[in-house]
């Protein structure tokens, strides 16, 4: 018999799915006039993949951060496990662009359903994964009770949860429950994210941490980006704002405006690229002189008077941070929760992050305590603390050994990781391996 509260926790999810479905279509066609890739391949949204042979290992990250991030799995899993097939999903335009730039000669490329009860165990019949990953925080109820009927076990791998969203998947405890208790095995970023998955009534949780601190900068990317800073002008200071999120270019451009010195040239890169063209449309209303990466074909010299550059490209945050004499990290500003900061501490970059950076709470902490970041309240004081900085060569260089001297101490999760996961795949993904019993929660009603 099902536990009432698993059933009543399900009857909520279905409905709260079938009162989203119009918003869901609205918002795929919304996304899809500002981002052509938004369009395509519609059908795999409802989970027609092309049917593939048995047996690949599966990995979903939902957007170009967690893809990235599972770069260094990837490539420990494949060397672990050579000839092994691989199928890639996401839920973004841009991360499948990611996916197929970084693995497409390698993998087949899909974006996963939504998670619709049909469309998700469609997509497992028709791909029939060996054994399956999700990055992060893609646990998704219908999803994981699909895998688990179909007998695919599942990894949640560099798994994060913060307080706040704790809270809200507490709003639907026995679903919570059931869902995370359809992994095989977790692995988490840190022991607060083990702690508070373990409260939702995750089991067989490993601290295995954060894959991010596992990427190496591309070393084509820092000759690009030197390269760019040769052009902008060796001797011209380069502020980076890197990842800004709604409401954080207009409050950090009248910070500029109205604090940086003349010689300052302030390179801004929109974490999402259907914002590119707004941030160029408020550029112009400030009357500020600026030019497009896009448009950067040429060699020749930047002009002195150009005082902004809009990072219009996808792909090239390395070579940012590797022109910048400091970064400040977006989506900390406004109330988005922070973007990644790790990048910049591999490069060496110094880092700037504002006060809200819950969604990298373990990461940002670690940077501020080892002296790489430092934390400013506003816009205000972002320009002020980086007008300091550059008149400060001695902090910057020692912000910079300390962010290259926290990425080498934190590697190692892609190897644990991998050590995880491989005991599904050499069990040929039909049942789990005897050390590691399948949960047995009840199925959905």
């Amino acid at each position: 018999m099902f536990p009432a509260r698993l059933i009543l926790d399900w009857a909520v999810y279905r409905a709260l799915l079938v009162l989203a479905a119009p918003f869901i279509a609205a918002r795929l066609a919304w996304r899809g006039f500002r981002e052509r890739g938004y369009w395509r391949h519609l059908a795999e949204r409802a989970g027609f993949a092309p049917r593939l042979a048995r047996g690949a290992l599966w990995i979903h990250a939902v957007s170009v951060g967690e893809m990235r991030a599972a770069g260094p799995l990837i490539d420990a899993l494949r060397a672990a496990h050579p000839g092994l097939p691989l199928v890639l999903t996401c839920m973004t335009a841009t991360g499948r662009a990611t996916a197929a730039a970084l693995y497409g000669d390698v993998a087949q490329v899909y974006y996963l359903p939504y998670d619709y009860r049909t469309f998700t165990r469609r997509f497992l019949r028709r791909v029939a994964p060996r054994a399956g990953v999700v990055m992060e925080t893609e646990w998704w109820p219908n999803l994981i009770a699909a895998a688990r009927a179909a007998g695919v076990p599942m990894v949640l791998a560099n798994a994060r949860l913060s307080e706040k969203s704790a809270r809200g998947y507490a709003r639907l405890p026995a679903l919570s429950r059931a869902t995370l208790g359809g992994f095989a095995a977790i692995g988490a970023q840190t022991a607060a994210d083990a702690g508070r998955l373990r409260r939702l009534g995750a089991h067989d949780v490993t601290v295995t941490g954060n894959l991010k601190f596992d990427i190496t900068p591309p070393a084509d990317l820092l000759e690009r980006g030197r390269g760019w800073r040769r052009q902008w002008g060796a001797a011209r200071p380069v502020l980076l704002a890197a990842s800004t999120r709604e409401g954080e270019e207009a409050a950090i451009l009248s910070a500029f405006v109205e604090r940086a010195p003349a010689e300052l040239l302030l390179v801004l890169v929109p974490r999402h690229p259907q914002r590119f063209d707004a941030v160029a449309t408020l550029l112009e209303t400030l009357h500020l002189r600026f030019a497009r990466r896009s448009a950067q074909a040429d060699p020749s010299p930047l002009p002195g008077d150009v005082r902004v550059i809009l990072g219009d490209s996808l792909g090239e945050l390395f070579a940012y941070y590797a022109a910048a004499d400091v970064a400040f990290i977006g989506g900390s500003l406004a109330r988005h929760g922070g973007q990644n900061l790790i990048e910049a501490a591999s490069v060496g970059c110094p880092i700037l992050v504002g006060p809200h950076t819950w969604n990298f709470d373990d990461a940002t902490r670690l940077a501020i305590e080892c002296g790489a970041a430092q934390r400013i309240r506003d816009a205000e004081a972002l320009l002020a603390t980086a007008v300091e900085l550059l008149e400060n060569p001695a902090r910057r260089e020692a912000m910079r050994a300390a962010g290259i001297a926290l990425t080498s101490r934190e590697r190692g999760a892609a190897a644990r990781t991998a050590a995880l996961i491989s005991p599904w795949l050499a069990s040929g993904g039909d049942r789990c391996p005897p050390d590691h019993p399948r949960p047995t929660f009840p199925p959905p009603p």
